[in-house]
């Protein structure tokens, strides 16, 4: 699936290494190995996740193996205003559940945002064999 997250008129980069251990190597921003790696991965910062087959994890995982809160209210290092809260889409529709309970499913494109609406995407053309 493809992650893209905006926040207070920002885009915020989904970092390379999350679910991965050191020692790493990085080849051209992309983490080409790593000593270990969990049920939810990035290789590079592109907002492309990978998942263990046969897992079913939730956008929680990520956020969790990431090491970044996520709530109705936060998203990363960001807070919704006042009356606000974090919107969430899949495939250009919102997802009207927790943020946190979103299955992270293969071909999914998801969007999260606090802040100012963007016009979420509906598609992500994924790189061939993902």
């Amino acid at each position: 699936m493809h992650v893209e997250l905006f926040a207070a008129d920002r885009v915020v980069l989904v970092p390379a290494g999350i679910g991965t251990r050191p020692p790493r190597k990085t080849t051209a921003g992309r983490i080409s190995s790593a000593s270990c790696y969990g049920g939810v991965v990035t290789l590079d910062p592109t907002g492309l996740v990978l998942v263990r087959a046969g897992s079913r994890p939730l956008l929680s995982d990520l956020f969790r193996a990431w090491g970044q809160p996520l709530s109705t209210r936060r998203l990363a290092s960001f807070s919704a205003s006042a009356g606000g809260s974090v919107e969430v889409f899949v495939d250009g529709r919102r997802w009207t559940g927790s943020p946190r309970a979103l299955p992270l499913r293969p071909h999914s494109e998801i969007v999260l945002e606090v802040g100012p609406h963007v016009p979420p995407h509906r598609a992500y053309t994924f790189p061939p064999g993902t």
